[in-house]
Protein backbone atom coordinates (compact mmCIF):
# COMPACT_ATOMS: atom_id res chain seq x y z
CA UNK A 1 0.00 0.00 0.00
CA UNK A 2 0.94 3.08 -0.24
CA UNK A 3 2.38 5.22 2.46
CA UNK A 4 1.18 8.28 2.24
CA UNK A 5 -2.74 6.70 1.65
CA UNK A 6 -1.55 5.21 4.87
CA UNK A 7 -0.98 8.07 6.97
CA UNK A 8 -4.45 9.03 6.18
CA UNK A 9 -5.43 5.75 7.19
CA UNK A 10 -4.02 6.24 10.18
CA UNK A 11 -5.53 9.74 10.83
CA UNK A 12 -8.61 8.18 9.90
CA UNK A 13 -8.69 5.65 12.62
CA UNK A 14 -7.25 8.25 15.26
CA UNK A 15 -10.62 9.87 14.47
CA UNK A 16 -12.42 7.10 15.05
CA UNK A 17 -10.55 6.23 18.37
CA UNK A 18 -11.96 10.14 19.42
CA UNK A 19 -15.61 9.24 18.96
CA UNK A 20 -15.05 11.16 15.04
CA UNK A 21 -15.83 10.40 11.67
CA UNK A 22 -12.92 8.20 10.48
CA UNK A 23 -12.03 9.99 7.39
CA UNK A 24 -8.04 11.26 7.33
CA UNK A 25 -5.96 12.63 4.75
CA UNK A 26 -2.65 14.00 4.04
CA UNK A 27 -1.29 16.42 1.59
CA UNK A 28 2.25 15.63 -0.01
CA UNK A 29 4.94 17.78 -1.52
CA UNK A 30 8.42 16.57 -2.91
CA UNK A 31 7.80 13.22 -1.47
CA UNK A 32 7.14 14.20 1.92
CA UNK A 33 3.85 14.72 4.30
CA UNK A 34 3.53 18.40 5.10
CA UNK A 35 0.17 18.00 6.87
CA UNK A 36 -1.77 15.30 7.85
CA UNK A 37 -5.40 15.54 8.88
CA UNK A 38 -8.73 13.81 10.07
CA UNK A 39 -12.40 14.97 10.17
CA UNK A 40 -12.23 16.74 13.69
CA UNK A 41 -16.06 17.92 13.30
CA UNK A 42 -17.16 15.49 16.19
CA UNK A 43 -13.66 16.49 18.35
CA UNK A 44 -13.62 19.91 17.85
CA UNK A 45 -17.19 21.16 17.60
CA UNK A 46 -16.80 22.30 14.14
CA UNK A 47 -18.41 22.73 11.65
CA UNK A 48 -16.13 22.86 8.80
CA UNK A 49 -13.31 20.22 9.99
CA UNK A 50 -13.22 17.32 7.50
CA UNK A 51 -10.23 16.07 7.10
CA UNK A 52 -8.87 18.17 3.78
CA UNK A 53 -9.45 21.07 5.64
CA UNK A 54 -8.15 19.53 8.66
CA UNK A 55 -4.65 18.16 6.87
CA UNK A 56 -4.49 21.86 5.18
CA UNK A 57 -4.64 23.21 8.18
CA UNK A 58 -1.87 21.62 9.82
CA UNK A 59 0.21 21.96 6.72
CA UNK A 60 0.19 25.71 7.70
CA UNK A 61 0.54 28.80 5.45
CA UNK A 62 2.44 27.98 2.04
CA UNK A 63 3.09 29.87 -0.89
CA UNK A 64 0.99 29.24 -3.85
CA UNK A 65 3.88 27.47 -5.71
CA UNK A 66 4.32 24.62 -2.80
CA UNK A 67 0.40 24.00 -3.18
CA UNK A 68 0.55 23.69 -7.18
CA UNK A 69 3.04 21.11 -6.72
CA UNK A 70 1.20 18.92 -4.02
CA UNK A 71 -1.06 15.61 -4.05
CA UNK A 72 -3.40 15.29 -1.59
CA UNK A 73 -4.36 11.57 -0.39
CA UNK A 74 -8.04 11.00 1.52
CA UNK A 75 -9.64 7.94 2.57
CA UNK A 76 -12.58 8.79 1.00
CA UNK A 77 -14.26 10.89 -1.90
CA UNK A 78 -13.87 14.91 -1.40
CA UNK A 79 -17.04 16.81 -0.61
CA UNK A 80 -18.11 19.99 -2.17
CA UNK A 81 -16.45 21.55 0.76
CA UNK A 82 -13.09 20.07 0.28
CA UNK A 83 -13.09 20.17 -3.54
CA UNK A 84 -13.35 23.99 -3.03
CA UNK A 85 -10.54 24.10 -1.28
CA UNK A 86 -8.51 21.90 -3.31
CA UNK A 87 -9.69 24.17 -6.26
CA UNK A 88 -8.77 27.10 -4.63
CA UNK A 89 -5.37 26.14 -3.98
CA UNK A 90 -4.35 24.82 -6.98
CA UNK A 91 -3.65 21.32 -5.75
CA UNK A 92 -3.56 19.70 -9.07
CA UNK A 93 -3.30 15.43 -7.83
CA UNK A 94 -6.11 13.82 -5.31
CA UNK A 95 -6.01 10.40 -4.58
CA UNK A 96 -8.83 9.09 -3.03
CA UNK A 97 -8.87 5.89 -0.96
CA UNK A 98 -12.59 4.59 -1.85
CA UNK A 99 -15.98 6.41 -3.40
CA UNK A 100 -18.18 3.26 -3.00
CA UNK A 101 -19.41 4.83 0.21
CA UNK A 102 -19.52 8.56 -0.56
CA UNK A 103 -18.90 9.77 -3.68
CA UNK A 104 -17.63 13.66 -3.90
CA UNK A 105 -16.99 16.24 -6.07
CA UNK A 106 -14.72 13.86 -8.42
CA UNK A 107 -16.41 15.22 -11.87
CA UNK A 108 -16.13 18.78 -10.97
CA UNK A 109 -12.49 18.19 -9.88
CA UNK A 110 -11.48 16.49 -13.20
CA UNK A 111 -13.62 19.17 -15.00
CA UNK A 112 -11.10 21.59 -13.58
CA UNK A 113 -7.75 19.66 -14.77
CA UNK A 114 -7.26 17.74 -11.06
CA UNK A 115 -5.77 14.13 -12.10
CA UNK A 116 -8.07 12.27 -9.89
CA UNK A 117 -6.86 8.84 -8.57
CA UNK A 118 -9.34 6.32 -6.67
CA UNK A 119 -7.65 2.82 -5.59
CA UNK A 120 -10.67 1.29 -4.04
CA UNK A 121 -9.06 0.44 -1.21
CA UNK A 122 -10.65 -2.37 0.43
CA UNK A 123 -9.87 -1.21 3.94
CA UNK A 124 -11.25 2.45 3.19
CA UNK A 125 -14.15 1.17 2.10
CA UNK A 126 -14.91 -1.53 5.30
CA UNK A 127 -14.07 1.36 7.46
CA UNK A 128 -16.67 3.68 6.20
CA UNK A 129 -19.13 1.34 5.40
CA UNK A 130 -19.07 -0.01 9.11
CA UNK A 131 -18.96 3.36 10.57
CA UNK A 132 -22.40 4.91 8.20
CA UNK A 133 -23.83 1.00 9.57
CA UNK A 134 -23.24 1.73 13.70
CA UNK A 135 -23.68 5.71 13.27
CA UNK A 136 -25.78 6.62 10.74
CA UNK A 137 -27.13 9.96 12.69
CA UNK A 138 -23.32 11.18 12.70
CA UNK A 139 -22.84 10.52 8.58
CA UNK A 140 -25.78 12.17 7.62
CA UNK A 141 -25.34 15.17 9.50
CA UNK A 142 -21.63 15.69 8.38
CA UNK A 143 -22.81 15.39 4.85
CA UNK A 144 -25.70 17.84 5.94
CA UNK A 145 -28.42 14.95 5.47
Amino acid sequence: MDEHLRAAIEEARLGLEEGGIPIGSAIVHGGRVIGRGRNRRVQSGSAVLHAEMDALERAGRQPASVYRECTLYTTLSPCAMCSGAILLYGIPRVVIGENRTFMGEEALLRSRGVDVRVLDDAECAEMMARFIRERPELWNEDIGR
